[in-house]
């Protein structure tokens, strides 16, 4: 009831950043009286707290227009994860599955939490599902997949309704909690770096870094221009970050694509059959082929494949544990995703309360919940709030006008298919290995003097990375951390869901 209260006290008078609460209309030229609109204008500002939160129209929307720019790469990046040959979707479909997404859950920002945050599918949560789930559990369709991303949505939702969300999050060992972010950094890096061909198969040592030894035997100029294009355009990202320019992910891979085109074409000049390939690949389709590719492999597959789970070796107890695990593995990437990013993103505006937590916090995380819902129903991995969200914020960004401006942002790009599909892999790639980048800041939380805590993240993340699963990463980190604690006489320490979460891990191990 007291968070309730809160809650409707933040909505009428929303946080002012110290940093555009003071004369917010004098800057635009006027005080708050005379900027206050009227007709329908004056209600938008009325439903939104434009005016009462300090902000302006012009802020707003600018601040809309730079969240897109930030996070619009995950339209291309998602779609190219879920193109992959094992998903069984092509390009355009996962594109508007991406889209529909990114549009429902900040939309539900917008018009539910009337918060200035976005929402997409989120990176390391896509990756667990194409490149652990589908990958490596045998029999596991994509359909299956959006059943366990549909319960993680309704049980998410649960969760927060009730309350209990918190307690689940307390469950997960603080070691844990910090290497996971990193573990999935590290491990959405590696495959950028994979699909770029900077990280190449060694039949000695498995991987091994690419060569640009011009001398030696089967060396092609168009075979080198992909891992260059990645390693330069990380560089650039970086870069253009700390100059603070506004969407350098997007403009990262803009020029890295650009890059490559050109390059590609010298190749074309003296007849390099990569690059020649290249070119005779491209073609350029209706935008409205998306739509329909989309309606047919993606939309609804949940109900009507995804229960199906006649392909998984092992029976009813691998299946059952299989599906527990992976929701709950889902769950948990989410919420500590979740969680982090509200934080971090309020605390950059000073959206937070007199407790520190951020205004109409359940309402977040309520749009984020039936945003993962409406998500698996469409085709796409789990939605969540994304970090690039705080560009925004920083741009001035304070009410929910902000994240419709993305919203309305995302629905044009949905018609952009065709276009977005001519951006290379190369270029894309470096976006995971720049997020990769980002995510590594969590490793500064694990305490590394303590040699319990330091194994118990270490064990999760170098897991997530040589093991090439991310649920496996988390489940050994569980196991590790109630065995220490029981070889150190600290069972009380060992929560009842520490327990329950760890058994289910150690099922997995020992029936999958």
């Amino acid at each position: 009831m007291e968070e309730e209260k809160q809650d409707v006290q933040g909505e009428e008078t929303p946080v002012q950043s110290p940093e555009t609460s003071a004369e917010p209309a004098e800057s635009a030229g006027g005080d708050v009286a005379a900027a206050k609109k009227t007709g329908f204008l004056g209600k938008v500002d009325n439903y939104f707290g434009i005016t009462a939160s300090g902000s302006n129209f012009k802020r707003e929307i600018i601040a809309g227009l730079t969240t897109f720019m930030a996070m619009v790469y995950i339209l291309m990046v998602n779609a190219g994860m879920f193109s992959e040959s094992w998903v069984g979707l092509s390009y355009g479909a996962a594109y508007i599955a991406t889209a529909i997404g990114a549009i429902a859950g900040t939309l539900l920002m917008a018009f539910l939490a009337k918060m200035p945050l976005a929402q997409a599918s989120g990176m390391g949560i896509n990756a667990f599902i194409v490149y652990t789930l589908l990958l490596n559990y045998s029999g596991l369709t994509y359909a299956n997949c959006m059943v366990f991303t549909l319960i993680e949505g309704v049980v998410f939702i649960i969760l927060t309704v009730t309350g209990l969300r918190k307690k689940i999050f307390e469950a997960i060992p603080a070691g844990v909690r910090h290497a996971i972010p990193v573990g999935i950094g590290m491990f959405i890096a590696f495959i950028g770096f994979q699909q770029a061909g900077v990280i190449v198969n060694d039949d000695s040592t498995l991987v091994t870094f690419v060569s640009f030894n011009v001398l030696k035997d089967g060396w092609t100029y168009g075979g080198m221009i992909a891992p260059l294009i990645c390693l330069l355009g990380v560089v650039a990202i970086a870069v253009l970050s700390k100059k603070n320019i506004k969407g350098a992910i997007l403009w990262g891979i803009l020029g890295s694509a650009a890059l490559y085109y050109a390059l590609t074409g010298l190749g074309c000049a003296w007849s390099d059959p990569t690059c020649v390939a290249f070119f005779d690949g491209i073609s350029i389709s209706n935008p409205f082929n998306a739509f329909g590719e989309w309606g047919t492999q993606a939309v609804g597959k949940v109900f009507v494949d995804g229960f199906n789970f006649s392909g998984v070796e092992g029976g009813a107890a691998t299946v059952a544990v299989v599906l527990i695990t992976s929701a709950l593995s889902l769950c948990m990437i989410d919420m500590f995703d979740t969680i982090g990013t509200l934080y971090g993103a309020c605390a950059r505006g000073n959206l937070l309360d007199e407790n520190g937590t951020p205004i109409r916090m359940e309402r977040m995380m309520l749009a984020d919940a039936i945003a993962t819902s409406v998500g698996s129903i469409a085709g796409t991995s789990t939605v969540t709030t994304f970090v690039e969200s705080s560009s925004g914020v920083a741009a001035g960004g304070r009410t929910g006008l902000t994240a419709l401006t993305t919203g309305v942002l995302f629905i044009i790009a949905m018609f952009l298919s065709p276009i977005a599909q001519l951006i290379p892999r190369s270029a894309t790639a470096t976006a995971l290995v720049w997020v990769g980048v980002l995510m590594m800041t969590s490793v500064t939380k694990i305490d590394w003097h303590d040699p319990a805590e330091a194994l118990v993240g270490f064990a999760t993340f170098i897991v997530m990375i040589l093991g090439y699963s991310i649920s496996k990463g988390i489940g050994i980190g569980i196991l590790a951390y109630v065995l220490i604690k029981l070889c150190t006489g600290k069972v009380k320490e060992i929560s009842i869901p520490t327990y329950v979460i760890g058994a289910l891990f150690l099922a997995t191990f020992i029936l999958t």
